[in-house]
């Protein structure tokens, strides 16, 4: 590893971030440690095309969940009710080997006097899904974001995802699936609030 660091001395982006070519270099590097000749025909275009894949999967990084969630509506004609967006699937990427997470995010919040567009729900969960991530933080993430923008009575949010770490090396096993959950305000305090998202979500088909 330190070897491949001394290649790469320097970050040329002006955000700090290496070149594109050093990117590509990057890649080059990693086909020749996993045996393979990235001067082969077949693999001459790849280390462009892998640093223009990883541009768009690790798109969240060069979005903020706040700008996406800034505009709320007030006339909601009294409308105070849970309000659930279920099934928003996603594609993340594990933090620790950097293979895909595949999954759906179900969120839910109580308004309080103001309302999101549902398409800026879904948005948020794309701008924490496209970055390295555990299960775990991302729900906690998506919970707090709407919580501080929108402000509501409490935000439910529940991640079912299958981590292909576990798929595709490691244990391997296939199908299994991981559940994580985050409450804030009366979805936390109140367990029957808890049940209705649970009932709401598994219930409506």
């Amino acid at each position: 590893m330190d070897a491949i660091v001394k290649n790469f001395p320097a970050l040329s982006g002006t955000d700090g971030r290496p070149s594109q070519k050093e990117a590509e270099d990057a890649v080059r590097v990693l086909l020749r440690w996993a045996g393979d000749d990235p001067e082969r025909e077949g693999l001459l275009d790849t280390p462009a095309r892998v640093a223009k894949s990883y541009k768009e999967l690790f798109s969240g990084y060069d979005l903020a969940a706040e700008d996406v969630l800034g505009r709320t509506f007030e006339e909601v004609g009294g409308y105070d009710d849970l309000v659930l967006v279920k099934d928003i699937p996603f594609f993340s990427h594990c933090e620790h080997h950097m293979v895909p997470i595949i999954g759906k995010a179900h969120v839910a919040y109580l308004p309080d006097g103001k309302v999101l567009g549902l398409s800026k729900i879904a948005r948020v969960v794309d701008i924490y899904g496209r970055r390295l991530q555990t299960q775990e933080t991302m729900t906690a993430q998506i919970a707090k974001a709407i919580d501080d923008t929108l402000q509501p009575r409490g935000v439910a949010v529940m991640i079912e995802a299958e981590h292909m770490c576990m798929a595709m090396r490691g244990v391997q096993k296939q199908g299994s699936t991981t559940l994580t959950t985050t409450f804030t305000g009366s979805f936390k305090s109140d367990p029957a609030e808890q049940v209705r998202f649970m009932t709401m979500l598994r219930g409506w088909k």
